[in-house]
């Protein structure tokens, strides 16, 4: 007898079950270094008394309509010129004794944050300098009290020393 020799063709590895292989790796690997990435980040911006603070919103929602609702306004102006912050209550509480917080709040970075006592001379003013503030943006919130009322005003300034 004699033997036929076949040739068969040389099999071929398909490519297809190891590029799906490589992608479900590089697949799970990019998830997984994305859930590292945002357990590690930190959150600067939330503060750290947060409930506490949203209980008393309500409270200050209060107090910044009763202040809207004054005769005449709580002014906070900016003179960058002479490096001045000036408070001036309405005319209601000139020759009172009201008594509260200047609170000077930087967004970007909480670690310069700083309160200030109010205290009004008889016209109802305070000046306060803005000669050590940091350049840049800064809210100013001013919460007193006066004949048994809160109130509470906030204004933005830009400084610019």
């Amino acid at each position: 007898m004699t033997s036929l020799a076949v040739n068969k063709p040389a099999q071929t590895r398909s490519i297809w079950p190891y590029a799906i292989i490589a992608v479900f790796i590089l697949f799970a690997s990019f998830i997984g270094y994305m859930v590292k990435q945002a357990m590690s980040t930190s959150v600067d911006l939330v503060s750290k008394d947060y409930y506490q603070q949203e209980l008393e919103h309500q409270q200050r929602m209060e107090a910044v309509a009763r202040t809207a609702a004054l005769p005449g306004q709580v002014a906070v102006t900016y003179e960058p010129a002479v490096q001045e912050l000036t408070l001036q209550l309405p005319a209601r509480f000139a020759g009172q004794q009201a008594t509260g917080k200047v609170q000077f709040f930087r967004p970007s970075d909480q670690t310069l944050d700083f309160n200030v006592p109010l205290q009004t001379n008889a016209a109802g003013a305070q000046h306060l300098s803005t000669a050590k503030l940091q350049d840049g943006y800064w809210r100013i919130r001013v919460e007193f009290e006066a004949a048994g009322q809160v109130y509470f005003v906030e204004k933005n300034i830009t400084v610019t020393n």
